[in-house]
């Protein structure tokens, strides 16, 4: 069976090759845009390809069995159609429901007539390293909601989720709706981070204008808006932890566990 990753020198993409090799896969085929950037494992075949790029496809696409979908908004209708004329079986989607603005992608997936499985991921832990300048000149993290709660997930666990049902049976046609193992507040995960680094650190509340025009420059006026209006949300109606990948792969990433493998990106 051939599996092919797309997005493969990318953050999950390239965690996904990992733990396919780990889990014992034979056949993998990797599709990035930079294979020079990453050393892949031996037994893992290399084309240079992407997603934004059709005309790179076809050839990666060729004899492939079951595909590991990195998000491209932009060209997903064509890519999953390019995939059914090859005759790939089976998708494996990071994609999200109709709070998201990855749905698209599950919906074109789901379109093409191809079997597909997706795997809905909320927050990333990895999006705390947004706090990190501010923590290591300041000591502080400025934001509107402390009392905001969601249950961040490792872009690992996504990885090793994906491994799992690319190369496992019985999870066409299934959504998994992806978390990290707890739900807590923006100041308890300050808290975590303060333990990890073993710094007093502190949680100034500031007024939602401030977070907003501090995120624009990065993440322009709609994003930035999008992104507040969440912590608003999540203060009244936190979001819920499930066991899904514990469940599915038998261990889950804590954010304490992933604050102290990562502590050098906030001292």
């Amino acid at each position: 069976m051939k599996i092919l990753v797309t997005g493969a020198t990318a953050n999950i993409g390239r965690m996904v090759v990992d733990h396919l090799v780990d889990l014992g896969a034979d056949d993998i085929r990797a599709l990035s845009n930079h294979p020079e950037r990453t050393a892949f494992p031996p037994e893992v075949e290399v084309v240079e390809g992407y997603l934004r790029r059709l005309s790179s496809l076809p050839r990666a696409f060729a004899g492939v069995d079951r595909m590991y979908l990195a998000p491209a908004h932009e060209t997903v209708t064509e890519v999953v159609e390019l995939a059914r004329r090859a005759g790939i079986q089976h998708i494996v989607d990071l994609s999200g429901n109709e709070t998201s603005t990855w749905q698209p992608i599950a919906q074109a997936v789901e379109q093409s007539g191809v079997g597909w499985t997706h795997l809905h991921a909320y927050e990333f832990m990895e999006n705390t390293t947004d706090w990190a300048e501010q923590i290591r000149a300041t000591g502080q993290v400025r934001e509107p909601y402390p009392d905001s709660a969601d249950a961040p997930i490792a872009m690992d666990d996504i990885a090793r989720v994906a491994a799992t049902i690319l190369l496992g049976d019985g999870h066409l046609g299934a959504t998994y709706r992806l978390t990290g193992p707890e739900t807590f507040t923006r100041a308890e995960r300050l808290r975590f981070l303060a333990e990890a680094i073993g710094r007093e650190l502190s949680f100034v509340t500031v007024s939602p204008a401030e977070l907003t025009a501090r995120l624009e420059p990065k993440m322009g006026e709609f994003f930035a808006r999008w992104f507040v209006e969440g912590l608003a949300a999540r203060v009244e109606h936190p979001q819920i932890a499930t066991s899904t990948v514990a469940d599915l792969t038998g261990r889950a990433t804590t954010f304490a566990d992933w604050a102290t493998a990562n502590a050098e990106l906030f001292r």
